[in-house]
This record gives C-alpha cells, sequence and structure tokens, in this order.
C-alpha cells in the first residue's frame, strides 16, 4: 500500500492507491516542490480521489496536469487507466502525466541501463497508441531521440522529414555533424533531411501534399549538380545538447561523445541550406500540376491521369502499367482515322463514364497521352470551346516528344485563331470544300515560324474542326464582359483572317455577320468591310468584295491589337488561376501563416494556438521551454500579429486568451480540443 514517502515503483511490482492496484513505472508519493508546486511526476497518495473516473475529456486538468491539483474526479480516471493496461482511450493529458514521471526516472534518477531501455520501450509504446496527437508525437519523439543520445546507443540514426520543434532534430544534428567531422560529403537524403527540419525554412503545399514524389525528384536533382554529395566545412563549435523536460521541471546535459571525439554543431549554419533550397524550390514548382490533382482527388496517386502530370524525371521511379493500355486503345483509333469519342477516353482515365466534361479533365488527358507522343485535338488550353458529350476529339502522333503542352511559341495562339474563324467562314455555305480545306492549310503549312509540332497541332484543329459543327456561342461567353475595343478588335481580326485571299464572298459575309453580332457590334460590318475594300463602289450582299491586301496585312502585323485580343479570348479559367496562387504560396496547408517570427516565438505561437486560454504560470512555462522572456515574448506576438493580421493575437486579462479576431491563424477545432490539456 502507497506511502507518502516518495518513491519509485519499478516495473514488475505494484501498489495500491486509492483502492486501486497500480502497476509499477510511477512515481508514488509527496514529491519535491519544483517551481512552487508538488513535482507533477508524482502520484500523492493523500490526495482525495473520486469514486468514479468518468473524466475521460480531461475537464478537470489544465494544460501542464499535475496529479496534486487535478480534480478528484481525474485523478480517479487517471489511476483507472494506470490500472487498466495503459492503451485504452483517452485524454493525452492522462499519458502526459504519467510520460513526467518516466522522462524523471530516466534522466533525473540515473536509472541502470536495463531499467532506462524499459522506459525507451514504454515510451515507444506510448508514441505508438498515441502518437496521432500531435504533442504526444513530437514530446515523446523528443524524449526517445535525446534517449538514445543518453545511453549512448550506436543505432543508425535516419533522416527526420517531420519538423517537430523549434531547432533542429538530434539525429540531424548527429549524422550530419558526423559527415562533417569526419570530412564527409552530406548526401541528398540527409540534406534534405536537414532542409525540411529547419526552423527558417518552410516548404509549400506540392512538396508536402506530394512528398514521395518530391523527395525523389530533389534527391534526383541534387544528385546533377552535387554527384558526389555537397561539401560543407564544419563550424568551429561542437554539439552540445540539452534535454528540456516535458514536464518543464528540468533539464539536462546529453552532449554525445561518439568515437572519443566532439561533433560539430549545424545548428548555425544557413549556408548549404540556402545552397540547395533552390532544388527544392523547382522540384515544388514540377509537382504544381501532380499537386493540384491529388488536392482534387487525394487517392488518384498512381492513376494515369496522375502520372501523366509527374515530372519526365519520375516516370520511371513510378511507373504506371494502365499507360500500356491507353496507348493501344489510342493508336487503334489513330489507324481509323483519329476521331475518338471524348466520353470514352475520359472514362479510360477515370474508370468510369464521366457525367460531364471539363477543362480540368481535357487537359489531364492531353497531358496524359502527350506521354505517349499522342496529340490530341482541341487542346483546352487553348481551344475556343471544348467537345461536348457524343462529340470526339482528334488524336494524332505528335512529331517529338512532348510532355509540356502549355509551352507553344507567341505564334501559335494567333494561327489557331485564324485557323478558327476561317474555319467558321469555309463552313458558313454548310459544307467545306476541298478548295477551302486546302487553303486553310497552306495558311500554317508554309509558314516559317511555326513549329513542326505546333504545324501538326493546327492540322488536328482544322481536322476536329471540319468534322464538328462550328459553334462561337463560347465566345459571346469570353466577350460578354470585355470592352468595346477588344470586340471591335476581334472581329476586325476575324475579317481580315477570312479575307487573307483577297475576296470575301457573300456566304462569308453572312458568317462575319454572325460574329459580329454575337460580338455585339454589327453595326460596324459594313464600315469595316468599306474600309478593307479595295474599291469605293458599293457593297451589296450578293457578289464577291475584293479586299486590299495592304490593309488586310496590317491588321494581322498589328501584334498589339492581336495579342490584346489573345490575351482576352484565352485568359485563364478563374478557379485555375486560382489553384496556380494557392499552390505557388503554400497557403491551403497555413504553411505562411507564420512569416515574419524567429524559430523560437513560432514555436510558441503553434504551442499558444493549441488551446483557447492560459493562466499566467502556464504561459511563463511555456515561454520557458522556448528561453524566452515571457513580457518581451508576448509583445513581440502581438506587434507581429498586429502587422501581418491587424489584430493582435493574445489578450491579456488576468488570464492569456487567443484573440477570436485571429481564429484564421488557429488549427481546425477538433485539434485544439485534442489537446486542450497539453
Amino acid at each position: 500500500r502507497a506511502t507518502r514517502e516518495p518513491r519509485w515503483i519499478p516495473a514488475g511490482e505494484s501498489v495500491i492507491v486509492a483502492g486501486r492496484e497500480i502497476g509499477g513505472m510511477v512515481y508514488v508519493g509527496r514529491g519535491p516542490v519544483v517551481n512552487g508546486e508538488p513535482d507533477n511526476a508524482f502520484i500523492d497518495p493523500a490526495r482525495r480521489v473520486a469514486m468514479k473516473g468518468d473524466d475521460l475529456d480531461a475537464e478537470g486538468m489544465s494544460y501542464w496536469p499535475n496529479y496534486s491539483s487535478i480534480h478528484p474526479r481525474s485523478r480517479a480516471t487517471y489511476l483507472a487507466w494506470l490500472a487498466g493496461g495503459r492503451s485504452d482511450p483517452i485524454h493525452v493529458g492522462y499519458v502526459f502525466l504519467y510520460f513526467y514521471g518516466l522522462e524523471r526516472r530516466f534522466f533525473e534518477y540515473e536509472a541502470d541501463p536495463d531499467e532506462r531501455r524499459a522506459i525507451m520501450a514504454e515510451v515507444e509504446r506510448l508514441r505508438t497508441v498515441y502518437g496521432s496527437n500531435p504533442s504526444a508525437r513530437d514530446y515523446l519523439g523528443a524524449f526517445l531521440e535525446a534517449a538514445h543520445v543518453a545511453i549512448g546507443d550506436a543505432k543508425e540514426w535516419s533522416p527526420v522529414f517531420d519538423r517537430s520543434g523549434p531547432e533542429l532534430p538530434i539525429p540531424v544534428r548527429l549524422a550530419v555533424g558526423c559527415m562533417l567531422r569526419d570530412s564527409e560529403p552530406i548526401p541528398a537524403r540527409w540534406m534534405l533531411s536537414w532542409l525540411m527540419t529547419h526552423p527558417e525554412r518552410r516548404l509549400r503545399t506540392p512538396a508536402v501534399r506530394a512528398f514521395p514524389e518530391f523527395k525523389a525528384l530533389f534527391e534526383l536533382r541534387f544528385q546533377e549538380r552535387f554527384p558526389g554529395g555537397l561539401r560543407v566545412t564544419a563550424p568551429h563549435r561542437t554539439l552540445s545538447l540539452r534535454y528540456q523536460a516535458a514536464s518543464v521541471n528540468f533539464e539536462m546535459e546529453i552532449t554525445p561523445r561518439i568515437d572519443g571525439g566532439g561533433i560539430p554543431d549545424i545548428a548555425d549554419l544557413a549556408k548549404p541550406v540556402a545552397r540547395v533550397w533552390p532544388i527544392a524550390e523547382e522540384a515544388t514548382d514540377d509537382l504544381l500540376k501532380f499537386s493540384r490533382y491529388l488536392g482534387r482527388d487525394p487517392e488518384g496517386r498512381g492513376t494515369i491521369e496522375a502520372h501523366a502530370l509527374l515530372p519526365d524525371d519520375l516516370h520511371r521511379l513510378f511507373p504506371c502499367p494502365e499507360l500500356d493500355d491507353l496507348k493501344a486503345w489510342a493508336h487503334q483509333q489513330m489507324a481509323a482515322g483519329g476521331l475518338a469519342p471524348v466520353e470514352e477516353l475520359v472514362e479510360r482515365l477515370e474508370g468510369a463514364p464521366p457525367e460531364k466534361i471539363g477543362k480540368r479533365q481535357l487537359t489531364g488527358a492531353a497531358d496524359a497521352l502527350a506521354r505517349l507522343s499522342i496529340g490530341m485535338a482541341p487542346d483546352p488550353r487553348y481551344a475556343l470551346r471544348s467537345p461536348k458529350l457524343g462529340e470526339p476529339v482528334m488524336l494524332f502522333a505528335l512529331p517529338t516528344s512532348i510532355t509540356r503542352l502549355e509551352e507553344v511559341s507567341a505564334h501559335y495562339p494567333p494561327a489557331l485563331l485564324s485557323l478558327v474563324m476561317g474555319t467558321f467562314a469555309a463552313h458558313a455555305d454548310g459544307a467545306v470544300s476541298d478548295l477551302e480545306r486546302r487553303h486553310l492549310i497552306k495558311r500554317f503549312r508554309s509558314s516559317n515560324v511555326l513549329t513542326d509540332s505546333e504545324k501538326a497541332r493546327l492540322h488536328a484543329n482544322l481536322d476536329w474542326m471540319m468534322a464538328v459543327p462550328p459553334d462561337l456561342a463560347p465566345i459571346r461567353r469570353r466577350v460578354k464582359d470585355m470592352g468595346d475595343e477588344v470586340r471591335h478588335g476581334l472581329g476586325r481580326l476575324a475579317l481580315a483572317v477570312v479575307g487573307a485571299d483577297g475576296v470575301v464572298d457573300p456566304a462569308e459575309v453572312k458568317a462575319i455577320e454572325k460574329l459580329y453580332r454575337i460580338l455585339g457590334t454589327e453595326a460596324d460590318v459594313y464600315r469595316d468591310l468599306h474600309q478593307l475594300a479595295a474599291t469605293t463602289e458599293p457593297i451589296t450582299d450578293s457578289a464577291p468584295i475584293v479586299l486590299d491586301q495592304d490593309r488586310v496585312a496590317a491588321i494581322m502585323a498589328d501584334t498589339t491589337q492581336v495579342s490584346n485580343v489573345l490575351h482576352a479570348v484565352f485568359a485563364a479559367d478563374a478557379d485555375d488561376a486560382a489553384d496556380e496562387r494557392t499552390d505557388a504560396k503554400g497557403a491551403d496547408d497555413g504553411s505562411d501563416r507564420f512569416g515574419g517570427l524567429d524559430a523560437r516565438h513560432r514555436g510558441l505561437v503553434e504551442e499558444l494556438l493549441r488551446q483557447p486560454s492560459w493562466t499566467p504560470q502556464e504561459f511563463e512555462k511555456l515561454a520557458r521551454r522556448f528561453r524566452l522572456m515571457p513580457a518581451g515574448a508576448l509583445k513581440t506576438i502581438n506587434e507581429w500579429a498586429s502587422e501581418r493580421y491587424d489584430t493582435g493575437l493574445i489578450d491579456d486579462d488576468g488570464n492569456l486568451s487567443v484573440n477570436r479576431e485571429s481564429l484564421p491563424l488557429l488549427p481546425p477545432t477538433d485539434e485544439v480540443l485534442i489537446a486542450r490539456s497539453r
């Protein structure tokens, strides 16, 4: 039976507290006073315990729980958990109350080697059971890192890629420090570990969301630039590690001595990380499309569409057997003329018949086919309209291996727009003659500024537009909000395109009239025709109109006007632009919300946001853990929040509470509740 005499109950023994048999690995008795309070690692048997332990949500506990000050219901709940095997679902605060004793025994009371390893095994077990809680994962992980150093464990450290505190993780400082001491170059995986856990660096969304692919791509690019690894000069300062207890009641020196010598401390080295940061940024940029796809479909990794969005470097590392089936099907369609049902193509990519066809689906299809050197027309990045359900797309062979379909010359969009207008006019009389078709082909085939690939793509677009009835409704939607100058410029450009052969026949005039009506500039049709006509004779709707070739050429050569029109017509959809902005900033994972704070203050803010309010004593302990003066830290944080978010973060009204106007800074509600007592 427990007495108030403080003692450690070792594993294999038990003690009775409040009628409950508690197994070993706990401190029992009246503990020493630390910072004005009884040591929170001790179970004081003299404290009152409720009959029923039903405080599973830890309503009777503070952020740093102490057995002597928690509610009697909480004590009963804690003792029942200890007696029941210490694995049942419970609030994480109880786990920490138990952990405080384990860490104290390990570090402060010099447990023998066997007991130390038993404690490490128990903490590892706790992390496995309760590691879904961020605080438990971080604090228990930090203990295990320090414990391995303290016992002189010669374990092979593995790279760490998760930041868990305001300082570089111990494995990174040890492993990289040993490499520098031995004049060894730093390999890619350890350089990435150093970069990702560096307190002053924060990766953007694609690197986090697509981490396996990002890691592989970073290592490939790193190896290209530093084939033998990155050589770094060792700093003179040697590594001196201290363990700050989760209970905040003690610190311990755990400076390692491996192979009899000191280890250089890389904590203050910034240049090596700065040298490789551009590699990480480049890899992140190259994964933007893939990341956006995973954002829409988190389970889509490994699909054809996802594979198509990977950088070329990664294809061999992340194979996709389904591409072989797609390639065989596409070649069958091409052998039969190239026209393939759009819904069948999307079904092969997505595994189910589509209910509707959108720009993103078609863009993904085009990118997937491009990996197989197969083109698709129309490409939604430049098409005035995309195929609807029941309509085909045109598949064709790309003359070279092209994976970035969006990368075209400045001459391609005008040529495509010219083709659209010419095709619309050619359809005006109800049929497209061979002569009209040859004339349209000649326009781009004779160009000396378009690439062979661009000419092939234009030819495929022409074939598609010949097969699919013209529809200028998309132009109507796109020009609705354009200014008069842009809409009039588009009409004149269309007129110049149709009259590029020097003559506009009556059927083409009718087509131009229809286009001008769509543009809302129908009153300008005959005025523009008169300005371009080679004669001043009256224009009738029953005779061909001969145009002045120099005037037509002048319109086509007005690159500023053409550029303005094209920018309006081919403007990116708003949702795609929003995706680009979000991925470029990494805003959707909140990675930039602490920008402007140093590592210690950032770590303090991250902890403060775990619960809605703090007592002054709790805040002081928390600030001390990050080696900050409480008053100065509070001032710094509120000044930073006021400058960045136009409101202070912490209100000091006796207790310190998180300003509710700063809610955008807070983690999700369920995380706040889970971490409330930790």
